[in-house]
């Protein structure tokens, strides 16, 4: 890490590292083992790298280019992000994941951390806000998964997968 790197850098920089990070949390688990629910939520491994997809889709690509969900094709809100549907596979939904995190990276690759963005229901947005709105939501959601996880691969050694 290049403590003395503009602002920018160092938050793409986080964001790129908590994205990844998200990603690698289904590495090692069974279809059935990132569709486990084991909380009370929707909340899944499956689940989660899905609504990451959808977080990505609101903030990189609604909130800049200003199209609506439905053009976008992402859901109309977070809950819904986290609906598996039967055809979803850890393939398709980290391809689709690892897509989207490609395309936020490009439409925000012009943009710097003061220019304004218009199509966010919130209103005008500073890239900045977005950034830092971004980073904590994929870090708590790797916390999640992480915890997820842990306990998947617990469950794993006692028997009772």
């Amino acid at each position: 890490m290049d403590f003395a790197a503009p602002l920018a850098a160092q938050l793409h920089l986080f964001v790129d590292h908590h994205r990844g990070d998200l990603g690698l949390c289904l590495e090692g688990m069974s279809e059935e083992e990132a569709r486990t629910p084991l909380v009370p939520s929707k909340t899944t491994l499956l689940g989660l790298v899905k609504h990451a997809t959808f977080v990505e889709q609101v903030w990189f690509d609604e909130a800049i280019t200003g199209r609506s969900r439905a053009d976008i094709g992402c859901p109309s809100g977070p809950d819904e992000s986290f609906d598996l549907l039967p055809e979803d596979t850890i393939d398709s939904v980290l391809s689709a994941y690892l897509r989207v995190c490609a395309q936020s990276r490009k439409a925000a690759a012009g943009l710097d951390l003061d220019d304004t963005v218009y199509g966010n229901r919130r209103g005008p947005l500073p890239m900045r806000w977005i950034y830092l709105h971004v980073l904590p939501e994929l870090a708590q959601h790797c916390g999640h998964a992480d915890i997820l996880r842990e306990q998947l691969i617990a469950r794993r050694s006692s028997g009772t997968a």
